[in-house]
């Protein structure tokens, strides 16, 4: 649901992500009794050839057909594989099923790769595959980039024996029970929060079950490590919390399940990415092209949709998206689930289906003892009850083309907390029924409904659209019919959510996004057949004329988490609305009502007051998002994407009286005592000691974000473009500056000044200090980062007259500050802030070192 939702889980590398490391780990540890070859199963020295088969897969086998037929004899598992299968592409999908209490942790796909079976004389090989390098198939480079491409050698298997038409018998007990070289584990216990020396114990590791299918076989593995002293916390702030495992035990056992998926005989024709929609993509080189150069190019990810009736404009699909609900997922949620699945059918009417999304319940286990929610051919809905404030939504696909072959969506128990804060805070002035804890279950059934759709988007392809958010403008958000038809954003992949602008006299009743015209727009872009079309270059034209409406309609534009996004003021999280300062005016409104509200809300006789501090917090953070919501707007440069549009530009700036709007407004909002949120009846309740910090460390992040590098740097590119009209870094600071020391002015009448404003002007002098420090050393860029994103990611105020203009500025508040302390006004407290001040804008104007 946060930004976490966001997304997605293709990069992590886990079980089997080392799954299928892309080379053979030749210096890798090796597990006992593992013969020093790389890549070589472990076991004793063997006569060569083949056994007869009945000397392996004796009369006490345990034998079931599938894909290929799986046999069990004691405590071994083998593989027959049939010689049709060789050189056949299969996806080695793994997700952990289970995991121990404590670890918040379970249920979602940890990595995937693409492998190949291939027999040379009496040995198997499972080589690892890669699309990166991809030519056309028939031109000469077709042999270079072969050479290229290279399939690595994952494993080497010793045929065991023959069956029938040559099928060849392999053992992988080991294989799928062990961490082997190749195979590694180790890499899920540093996602757990456990990384450092850990080894595998074989005594307690084993194939708990093997269920093979007709397209895939489904394995369940008990893997336990012995775990070493436990590693130093990891230094990056965004790191998962280390999991809560008790320091006296020095194991721990994970439930893997992997599955072995046989690939589509021919793949789906890819689609080409578009940046003016937002989807996940495949990436890789193109060789053959005739544009001089390597091309790189990406398929977005999206299922394989055909119309029944090709000719009809509205057909059912060959094959509907189908997702079940797993059985673990309470009973009181399913069928807002199911609503939330289904709201996507409108969206695929714009792209010629109909009912081509539905939503079951997983079948029982007497219907179907079987069904196995981790089977790679199902896309699920899962439950996992743990403390995680989350849900999320990633898919797998096939590299080839980016079909989408499967999803399973995770709720997080503590999801329904989260949304339970979200609401009240955002929705309580407006809807009565939020205004006491716990908020009803139609008010939570609604939740679950509006997360599901929202992450059923991410299954289906589609990105964080945060452009969305700013599409409707704040009179429509005020207006009940308009409210009810389109909800509050133009798209439910925004982090919108809920409508906070409207206010209780407008009498609004649907507070939650609903599917939007993006929504439609995306999925009409990305699932629409084009017959005529049998190649992805042949598909550009037409896809181009839906791609482009985005230009002259902002309902579907998009935005996302990319480098342009950064600096876009539409592109937003959290807030809603065209005008992000009347938005936040609205919103504060209703806040203030929330915070009047929030103990009878929260507060239960015999009960600690842990819910109100955590609503509070809440609180506090989304009003700090709406205040940056407005910093964005200062040097802002909005986006929209036109792809050699000659008739339009791509980027235009924040009108300068905008921008000097927008500091005005934090100057008189954000930068002063905030009062009635810090009020005496909720500080007496939650703490005892820095009752303010919360307030002052939001001011402070706020003003350094205003002041940043970034702005700068966006502020210089105005004044070289624009001239005399653009907001310049001199008028900018000169603004920021008198409004944070009004109180200096002469005549202000002013005797006293509060904590706040002391804190913040002090924050003000030593963060100047520290960027005048900075701008001596250039910007420290990450490897890969391209040059145009550098001052986005690590900015520098070098070359951006950020030291000039502040020495000017703290010169001439030097000045202001010495007439102040002449005449002598000012309490005690005041006079000795004062004092302080002037001595740290002398050390900053004429350091001693």
């Amino acid at each position: 649901m946060k930004p976490v939702c966001s997304p997605r889980l293709r990069g992590l590398t886990l079980i089997l992500g080392a799954v299928l490391c892309l080379t053979a780990s030749v210096h890798a540890q090796i597990p006992e009794g593992m013969p020093p070859g790389p890549g070589q199963m472990p076991g004793k020295e063997k006569p060569s050839g083949p056994k007869p088969y009945k000397e392996v897969i004796t009369d006490q086998a345990k034998s079931k057909p599938g894909l290929f037929t799986i046999h069990q004899v004691g405590e071994k598992t083998y593989f027959e594989l049939p010689e049709a299968l060789y050189g056949k592409v299969m996806l080695w999908n793994t997700e952990v099923a289970k995991v121990p209490a404590g670890i918040e942790f379970g249920g979602f796909p940890v990595g995937y790769r693409v492998v190949k079976w291939e027999r040379r004389n009496n040995k198997i090989q499972l080589r690892n595959v890669s699309y990166d390098k991809r030519a056309d198939g028939k031109s000469a480079i077709q042999e270079s980039v072969d050479a290229a491409n290279l399939e690595p050698i994952i494993l080497t298997f010793d045929v065991e024996a023959e069956g029938e038409n040559k099928s060849a018998v392999i053992e992988v007990t080991k294989l799928l029970s062990s961490d082997l070289p190749d195979f590694s584990a180790v890499s899920v216990l540093g996602s757990l929060g456990l990384s450092g020396p850990s080894q595998v114990d074989s005594s307690r590791s084993y194939i708990e079950e093997i269920k093979p299918f007709p397209t895939n076989i489904e394995t369940r593995s008990m893997i336990t490590y012995s775990l070493g002293p436990p590693s130093n916390p990891s230094p990056n702030p965004n790191a998962p919390p280390p999991a809560q495992i008790p320091g006296d035990i020095r194991s721990i056992s994970i439930l893997v399940h992997y599955s072995l998926v046989l690939l589509p005989e021919k793949p789906m024709m890819g689609r080409y990415v578009d940046p003016r929609v937002g989807y996940f993509t495949e990436g890789f080189e193109d060789y053959a092209n005739d544009q001089n150069q390597v091309l790189l190019r990406r398929f977005i990810t999206r299922y394989r949709l055909e119309k029944k009736d090709p000719k009809a404009a509205l057909s059912e699909p060959v094959k509907p998206i189908v997702y079940y609900i797993a059985r673990e997922v309470p009973q009181q949620w399913r069928a807002y689930m199911k609503q939330g699945v289904e709201d996507w059918n409108v969206a695929f009417e714009a792209a010629g289906f109909k009912n081509a999304i539905l939503c079951k319940d997983a079948p029982t286990k007497a219907e179907d003892p079987n069904w196995d929610p981790e089977d790679a051919r199902y896309s699920v809905i899962r439950w996992a009850a743990q403390r995680v404030e989350n849900a999320m939504g990633p898919n797998v696909h096939d590299p080839r083309s980016g079909e989408i072959i499967s999803a399973h969506i995770i709720f997080w128990q503590d999801l329904l907390k989260i949304f339970q804060k979200y609401y009240f805070v955002l929705c309580a002035p407006n809807d009565p029924r939020a205004q006491k804890f716990p908020l009803p279950e139609t008010v939570m059934g609604e939740a679950v409904r509006y997360v599901t759709a929202h992450e059923v988007g991410h299954t289906l392809g589609l990105r964080h659209n945060h452009k969305a958010s700013s599409a409707y403008t704040i009179k429509q958000l005020r207006d009940p019919a308009f409210t009810d038809k389109n909800g509050s954003t133009a798209s439910i992949m925004a982090y919108g959510r809920m409508n906070y602008v409207a206010q209780p006299e407008d009498k609004i009743k649907r507070l939650i996004p609903l599917i939007g015209p993006y929504d439609k727009f995306a999925i009409e872009w990305g699932y629409s057949p084009i017959p005529t079309a049998t190649t992805p270059d042949a598909e550009k034209a037409t896809l181009d004329k839906i791609s482009a409406r985005q230009v002259t309609d902002p309902l579907v534009r998009f935005g996302g988490e990319d480098g342009p996004s950064q600096v876009d003021p539409m592109v937003k999280t959290e807030n809603i609305g065209d005008d992000p300062i009347e938005a936040t005016t609205l919103g504060l409104k209703n806040m203030e009502r929330v915070a009047d509200m929030i103990v009878n809300a929260t507060a239960k006789p015999g009960e600690d007051y842990a819910v109100l501090k955590d609503t509070y917090n809440w609180m506090m953070t989304v009003r700090q998002l709406w205040f940056g919501s407005v910093v964005k707007m200062v040097g802002g440069v909005v986006e929209t994407r036109n792809l050699g549009n000659t008739e339009r530009e791509e980027f235009a700036r924040v009108p300068k009286e905008r921008q000097k709007q927008a500091v005005q407004f934090l100057l008189e909002n954000a930068f002063v005592a905030p009062r009635k949120f810090v009020q005496p009846g909720i500080a007496n309740r939650i703490s005892f000691v820095g009752v303010a910090d919360q307030a002052m460390n939001q001011q402070r992040g706020l003003l350094e974000s205003l002041l940043s590098p970034t702005r700068f740097k966006l502020l210089l590119d105005a004044e070289v473009l624009e001239g005399d009209k653009a907001y310049s870094p001199l008028e900018f600071v000169d603004d920021v500056q008198a409004g944070l020391w009004k109180e200096f002015e002469a005549g202000s009448g002013v005797t006293s000044i509060d904590p706040y404003r002391r804190n913040l002007q002090r924050s003000y002098l030593e963060y100047i200090k520290t960027q005048l420090a900075k701008a001596e050393k250039p910007a420290q860029v990450p490897p890969g980062v391209p040059a145009e994103f550098a001052g986005l990611i690590n900015p520098s105020t070098r070359g951006t007259d950020f030291r000039s203009v502040m020495r000017l500025k703290l010169a001439k508040l030097a000045n202001k500050l010495s007439i102040a302390a002449d005449n002598n006004n000012f309490d005690p407290m005041a006079s000795a802030h004062l004092q302080d001040c002037r001595r740290e804008i002398d050390e900053i104007l004429n350091p001693k070192n």
